[in-house]
């Protein structure tokens, strides 16, 4: 190769270098935010997972004995369960509410800025606030619901919402939906309004039926922002804490007890941090699994050229 062309080439590879560089260097903030706030946090919390770590006193290396304790401890699996079961039955009722809202509000009709700006006010509201105030809501003498749901008959004299695990449940259940489905409306309206109007002229064209447009044309058109919703509100309802502190304190029996308040109870009050540690690193390595699984069910069935 003559000397012309070796320095040609080398011109070419310059600014390709040049732009690497650049790259890295306009993302060499949001790299160092990651490593300070996640990434050490993380490696530190491996290694208390490996020790005995009291509040008080220096820890002793102990290797893997915290995370062989997890599978003989019933609560931790009672705890795993619950989560699952309300993680279950949250999500499906969000989408349940969430989706119907989403198509209600995508079409062009009078107050729709007003009807998406209502729907969307409880998200806004903290979740720890919004759990203080459904459990005024429910208190027995000053709540609401309690002497609304006796006058409408639903219930024989005033009752405690929150005293019995199914009342309880179902009302966090409620609450959670409240809370949340506005947010997951406006992810779903946002896919439903990046549909081509046009496909879904031609299809009503062709004949196709409301429940036919939804079922093959909205439905897999939506698939990858439904994804994105399901993974959000499935990893916000295992991480779920704030509303069974706040409203049952783990109660009625202690049957409320998520995985996320478990940590809390052994590593902040039974002072037991290694062994908090390593549920903390279990429980990240059950949403990257998940989080992974989700990612390539939506792979699936995607078309290749």
């Amino acid at each position: 190769m003559t000397t012309s062309a070796l320095t040609s080439a080398t011109r070419r590879r310059r600014p390709k270098r040049q732009a690497g560089w650049r790259g890295l260097i306009y993302i060499a903030p949001a790299m160092a935010l990651v490593t300070l706030f996640f990434v050490l946090p993380v490696l530190f919390t491996l290694w208390m997972s490996l020790h005995k770590w009291p509040l008080l006193g220096e820890p002793a290396w102990i290797g893997l004995r915290n995370y062989t304790r997890m599978f003989t401890d019933a609560r931790f699996f009672n705890a795993l369960g619950f989560t699952a079961h309300y993680t279950l039955i949250v999500t499906i009722a969000i989408f349940a509410v969430a989706f119907p809202l989403a198509i209600f509000v995508e079409k062009q009709r009078p107050l729709v800025s007003l009807y998406r700006t209502i729907v969307f006010l409880p998200v806004v509201v903290g979740l720890a606030s919004a759990s203080l105030l459904w459990v005024w809501l429910a208190n027995v003498d000053s709540g609401l619901f309690a002497p609304l749901f006796d006058m409408l008959g639903l219930t024989s004299g005033r009752i405690n919402l929150l005293a019995k695990f199914d009342t309880a449940f179902l009302t966090i259940i409620v609450m959670v939906v409240w809370k949340i489905a506005g947010f997951t409306m406006i992810i779903l309206l946002t896919g439903l309004q990046a549909i081509p109007a046009e496909l879904t002229e031609a299809a009503r064209i062709d004949g196709a039926g409301r429940w036919q447009r939804f079922r093959h044309l909205t439905l897999p058109l939506m698939r990858r922002t439904m994804a994105l919703a399901l993974i959000l509100s499935v990893t916000g309802s295992i991480l779920a804490f704030d509303q069974f502190y706040i409203m049952t304190s783990g109660g009625p029996q202690n049957k409320m007890i998520s995985v996320v308040y478990y940590i809390f109870n052994q590593s902040f009050v039974s002072f037991n941090l290694g062994y908090g540690a390593a549920l903390s690193i279990a429980l990240l390595l059950i949403l990257v699994t998940l989080s992974v699984v989700q990612l390539w069910l939506l792979k699936v069935g995607d078309e290749r050229p």
